[in-house]
């Protein structure tokens, strides 16, 4: 990428990368931000706090893409689409982003 613009295929690979992680978090499973704050799952507040900075993140690439006119809706079932849309990380995002617990597997 030395000509300093983002190929598509570059964005769609770290959408893939955040929707992982916001997954991964999501589960409660191990992510990059456990190795950077090793000491927050010490504290209560961590794995909402962890999501939080997935979501972020995740929320910041699909920004980049709708910038740049990248279809990154087909990476997301129609219901995920709604709840990024609607930008607010709620409880009803976390509890119904995988829309039934058995039709769909949780990442790993």
């Amino acid at each position: 990428m030395g000509n300093g613009q983002l190929s598509e295929g570059f964005l769609m690979e770290k959408l893939a990368d955040a929707k992982t992680h916001f997954e991964r978090a999501l589960d409660c499973k191990h992510t990059e931000f456990d190795d950077l704050y090793p000491y927050m799952i010490e504290h209560p507040q961590f794995f909402w706090y962890k999501r939080y900075v997935a979501w972020s993140e995740l929320l910041t690439i699909v920004k980049l893409c709708e910038e740049l006119s990248i279809d990154w809706k087909s990476q997301f079932s129609k219901q995920q689409v709604e709840y990024i849309g609607n930008r607010v990380m709620s409880s009803k995002v976390l509890d119904e982003w995988y829309e039934t617990n058995d039709s769909k597997e949780h990442v790993g």
